[in-house]
């Protein structure tokens, strides 16, 4: 029995979660949820996995969802704040912690949890890009697991030689093919993108996420994100980190050998297939997951990315090879900028000119400690917002 927190229960992540769980109630018990402020949901998911512990981060959300505990007669601990995210990802009895909180909130526990020695389930793409250095340097001390849940990071996990420790010439290993699908606006001519609505940008066409997420998608920032990300998980330097666009999202990446062979992970886009792959890891379990039909697919494209049509992902670049505080100064001006778009403050156009904006206003630092990625990050969100402003 593997016992679980899982950090971010309500989003898209923590629900397919939640659904493999239930699958297999022999295998994992629930100890923890949490949510932002989603008492509603986060109350029907605690009727039906009865953790021990609820955690919300809003103080009504977590008064509400209290009184919900009480007259239902739940044994059931509801906890408010961010400490309580810690707290509950470092208990003792937890084997394993799903990080799925969305956006610089989700660093803190996650890290917590790899100094704790917990198994980490990896979806949260901060942790790595804002902190990649203290996040590793954690995992390797405690003797932590990572399992990456990313679809593509976890493609890559599983086409690596079995035990891959980070060397890529002593595995034979020559480059990290990172598969992206173009989102939404892939082929859409570059005069319409000034115009172009949240509605939109959050529309997918091979996914379901959330809205954040979606964004990040349509400006290819979320693919430049995955860049740093590989670097750290896999130990990769960014020349040997190659984007493939692949509009069907069925291959979810690759890996190149010195040999010539390219392997890679298929499967239908549904974020099932990783979670259960971490979940069970090195065993694999049913995940709910239809199989993938290659009649019904029929052909594979693949397209080089248009790094002029994509500025963010050129700035991602930028910013991993610059190092130091660079991608926490980038991802938090993203943030900012995301959630500018998403409320019709700025165009589409304008979250890669906000980024670049921050990064030539605010100086990149080294990092030596957790707090110089924090103050980094509420220097970049300042800057952010002055420049929404103007």
């Amino acid at each position: 029995m593997q016992r679980l927190t899982v950090l971010g229960s309500t989003g898209s992540i923590g629900k397919s979660t939640l659904d493999v769980v239930a699958r297999h109630p022999d295998k994992y018990q629930i100890l923890a949820l949490t949510a932002q402020q989603q008492d509603e949901l986060l109350f029907a998911q605690c009727q039906q996995f009865k953790p021990r512990f609820a955690v919300l981060l809003e103080e009504a959300a977590c008064e509400r969802l209290s009184q919900r505990i009480a007259a239902a007669g739940l044994e059931v601990e509801v906890l408010c704040g961010t400490a309580a995210l810690e707290r509950v990802a470092t208990l003792p009895e937890v084997d394993a912690v799903m990080a799925a909180i969305v956006g610089a909130a989700g660093m803190p526990p996650t890290l917590a949890a790899a100094r704790a020695g917990k198994k980490i389930l990896l979806a949260n793409k901060e942790t790595l890009v804002l902190a990649g250095h203290l996040f590793m340097e954690a995992i390797h001390a405690s003797g932590s697991a990572l399992l990456p849940i990313d679809s593509e990071h976890n493609a890559i996990f599983q086409s690596l030689p079995r035990g891959y420790a980070g060397d890529m010439r002593a595995s034979g290993v020559s480059k990290i093919l990172l598969t992206a699908s173009g989102g939404p606006f892939r082929n859409t001519p570059l005069e319409q993108l000034q115009h172009v609505t949240p509605e939109q940008a959050c529309a997918h066409p091979n996914w379901s996420m959330g809205r954040k997420i979606s964004v990040d998608s349509a400006s290819m920032m979320n693919k430049g994100l995955e860049v740093i990300e590989a670097h750290w998980l896999f130990n990769a330097p960014a020349d040997a980190i190659q984007v493939v666009v692949h509009p069907q999202s069925v291959i979810h990446s690759m890996v190149q050998y010195v040999d010539g062979s390219v392997l890679a992970q298929l499967g239908n886009p549904d974020m099932r297939t990783p979670i259960a792959y971490a979940l069970a890891y090195p065993e694999r379990i049913e995940s709910g997951v239809a199989p993938l039909d290659l009649f019904q697919i029929a052909k594979f494209d693949f397209v080089a990315p248009d790094f002029a049509r994509f500025p963010c992902l050129t700035l991602a670049y930028q910013a991993l090879r610059a190092g130091g505080t660079t991608p926490a100064l980038m991802n938090a001006a993203n943030e900012i900028a995301v959630a500018a778009f998403l409320e019709r403050q700025i165009a589409f156009l304008d979250i890669p000119r906000l980024i670049e904006a921050v990064l030539g206003k605010v100086a990149r630092a080294e990092v030596q400690t957790l707090q110089d990625l924090l103050d980094a990050d509420a220097a970049a969100r300042c800057a952010a917002q002055e420049w929404i402003t103007r």
